[in-house]
């Protein structure tokens, strides 16, 4: 079992109750990372399901989790033959942290689309994008350790103060530990950029309040192409928008989540 795995692992207690140890590996500064923990709730909700894969889910983030111990209760709302809907609460210290609605379902993995657009955006080889130095072990961005992003270089301009004015991020995707991409793996790659808001000229840490994303394939082995958008920011608020696209060339994830403008 990798690291991953482990730390998502959801260990049922009775029908509708998960234990779940969450990870310091996956921190934002202290807070966990929002993908991590939909791919540690999912883990329970397919094991609760008839359907083997998570379709569709959409989260609100209620609260910051911290690494230790946590639950996730799975209530079943509706099962069908093609989809099951659960509701999912991530359960810290007696408080909801995350609540989720996820649509189950069984994708067959030899699929071939009807009809497909491509990417957004073309990307450069992996050879020749960057990657973000390392951080200092005081940031608690210990997430930066667990996987491995290589960016196309125009939208990381913003480390040395050439922002292209632009909410937008690409970069190839995966784990730093060997291990092929999953819907577990996909639920975490959808939110492991940085905000696409740092493109734009604006830092801080920028909290998802919301965060909606559908599995539309299962992955190849290899590297997942990530793009992200933005089509506004007003008010304190922003919206981001991200593809995944698998090596094989096909769209396998899309999210859409909206934060808080980013403070410092």
């Amino acid at each position: 079992m990798t690291k991953f795995d482990e730390a998502t692992r959801a260990i049922r207690v009775d029908d509708q109750t998960y234990d779940v140890c969450l990870d310091n590996g996956f921190s934002i500064g202290g807070p966990l990372n929002g993908g991590y923990l939909m791919a540690a709730m999912l883990r329970a909700v397919v094991d609760e399901s008839p359907h083997e894969h998570p379709v569709s889910t959409s989260a609100q983030f209620l609260r910051v989790a911290r690494p230790g111990a946590a639950r996730v209760r799975v209530e079943r709302i509706k099962t069908g033959r093609t989809a099951a809907v659960s509701r999912a609460t991530l359960i810290q210290e007696g408080q909801a942290v995350v609540e989720a609605l996820v649509t189950t379902a069984t994708l067959d993995p030899d699929a071939v689309p009807v009809w497909s657009d491509g990417p957004s955006a073309r990307m450069p080889e992996p050879d020749e994008c960057v990657r973000l130095p390392d951080p200092k072990p005081e940031s608690g961005l210990t997430l930066n350790h667990q996987i491995e992003l290589r960016f196309d270089p125009p939208t990381v301009g913003w480390l040395k103060g050439e922002p292209t004015g632009r909410p937008e991020m690409r970069a190839y995707f995966r784990l730093a530990e060997p291990q092929d991409p999953d819907p577990y793996v996909l639920a975490l790659a959808v939110d492991a950029m940085p905000p696409v808001v740092f493109s734009a000229g604006m830092r801080g840490w920028a909290p998802t309040v919301e965060l909606t994303w559908h599995l539309r394939a299962l992955p190849a082995p290899g590297w997942l192409t990530v793009i992200g958008s933005g089509r506004l920011i007003s008010d304190g608020w922003f919206d981001e928008e991200v593809e995944v696209w698998d090596s094989a060339g096909r769209l396998v994830a899309q999210s859409r989540q909206l934060a808080r403008l980013g403070r410092g």
